[in-house]
């Protein structure tokens, strides 16, 4: 087969064509370089980069070349989306810079015996031991007061200068001397690097009837592992017959982690909370089916701090009457965050939707401002409820409904 031949001229008006055809573009180019706003909506779309985006780029390029001492591009990066987010004028979203959200994902420890402590006059009053550790194996309790640390008085001094006495290096040992109800003892204890627990429980004895505690400090990965263990052991080694969830001072944290310890308590398809966001579907999330009977009575303990996840599992447990609360009404949050990782290491926790207890009910004052929260039907007084009262108050609630 003989090849197809191209007769030279052709071939030149072709090429002028061609190169005609550049010029008008590159024409095109520069005159829609400067009237982006005459390009077809698709255009704009495709090729035109967001005019407010390449502001913002260029200020922070002179003020990292021209600003009279050096400031890095990182700083200038994390400012401006620390920025962005405060414009929002939202309390609940927040900007992570790597160092942050490392910090926030490893929270830190100390070195101690393991127990929260209030002030006292007379020195420090135990309010919690933390589960394993040494404090625990001493057999330290709660409503006990250390008087005196390695043979000091603790009377008359700050709650700082009184703890860090407790506190020292971890292999050392420490001494201290203990009263409750006018009685006397003094234990050795070797302190130990104590990272703060998320569970904590006790068995207590009213009017009788033995009763478990089951203390949840946030809502964070793994906690509900934690609460079924502790809430297990009470039942199973401590032949509790009620159970006290103290939710107070809990900020909240994962939404799927107040499910899951909702399912622990309520039958399989309950509804736990209702999600509502502009960009995510509507999802109800259900509970996954009980594992503690029902003819276990509950009483969850709250206070003014009971907030997001705390209040998202007290509703679900007040409004399907598994649960009495008692303490203040709680935070009043009806929003709930995201984290969404940014290519610099950071992090965006941003506010995408609001979420609804069973019956129905936004805890928040709209939007992101804070509502009434949820209401106890056993009230204490706010200045009473995080002290050994507010607790007294749970148990003996709680001892009541025993049968």
């Amino acid at each position: 087969m003989t090849p197809r031949r191209v007769h030279p001229l052709a071939f030149l008006a072709a090429l002028a064509a061609v190169v005609v055809l550049l010029l008008a573009l590159v024409a095109a180019g520069i005159w829609w370089g400067g009237h982006p706003e005459d390009l077809p909506g698709f255009m704009q779309r495709v090729f035109v980069a967001n005019r407010s985006t390449r502001v913002v780029d260029e200020a922070l390029a002179r003020i990292h070349s021209d600003y009279y001492r050096p400031i890095t591009t990182s700083q200038l990066s994390n400012a401006s989306i620390a920025g962005a987010v405060a414009s929002l004028k939202d309390p609940f979203s927040h900007y992570l810079t790597a160092k942050e959200l490392s910090e926030f994902d490893h929270p830190g420890s100390f070195s101690g015996v393991g127990v929260e402590v209030n002030p006292d006059p007379k020195g420090l009053l135990i309010v919690q031991v933390f589960n394993g550790s040494p404090a625990a194996r001493a057999g330290l309790q709660p409503e006990e007061e250390i008087v005196a640390v390695n043979g000091r008085s603790l009377a008359g001094l700050p709650e700082d200068a009184a703890t860090n006495l407790v506190k020292g290096a971890p292999g050392t040992n420490v001494t201290l001397r203990l009263r409750a109800h006018g009685h006397y003892r003094t234990v050795t204890v070797t302190r130990a690097v104590i990272s703060q627990p998320v569970v904590a429980s006790i068995a207590r004895t009213v009017h009788g009837v033995k009763l478990g505690v089951v203390a949840l400090a946030e809502f964070s990965a793994g906690a509900h592992a934690e609460v079924l263990e502790a809430v297990e052991r009470l039942l199973q080694q401590e032949h509790v017959r009620g159970l006290v969830l103290d939710l107070r001072s809990n900020p909240g944290g994962l939404v799927e982690e107040a499910q899951l310890i909702a399912s622990f308590f309520l039958p399989r398809g309950a509804v736990v909370v209702t999600t509502r966001g502009r960009v995510q579907p509507t999802q109800v999330l259900r509970a996954e089916g009980g594992t503690i009977p029902a003819s276990i009575p509950m009483v969850v303990l709250v206070d003014r701090n009971t907030a997001s996840a705390a209040e998202i599992l007290t509703g679900a447990l007040q409004d399907h009457h598994r649960a009495t609360v008692v303490g203040t009404h709680t935070f009043g949050k009806g929003v709930f965050q995201e984290e969404q990782s940014l290519a610099n290491g950071g992090a965006l926790d941003i506010t995408v939707g609001e979420y609804f207890t069973p019956n129905g009910h936004n805890l928040g004052g709209g939007g992101v401002r804070e509502g009434a929260g949820l209401t106890p039907e056993v009230k204490v007084p706010a200045k009473l409820v995080d002290t050994l009262h507010g607790l007294a108050v749970a148990l003996q609630t709680l001892a009541a409904k025993v049968r």
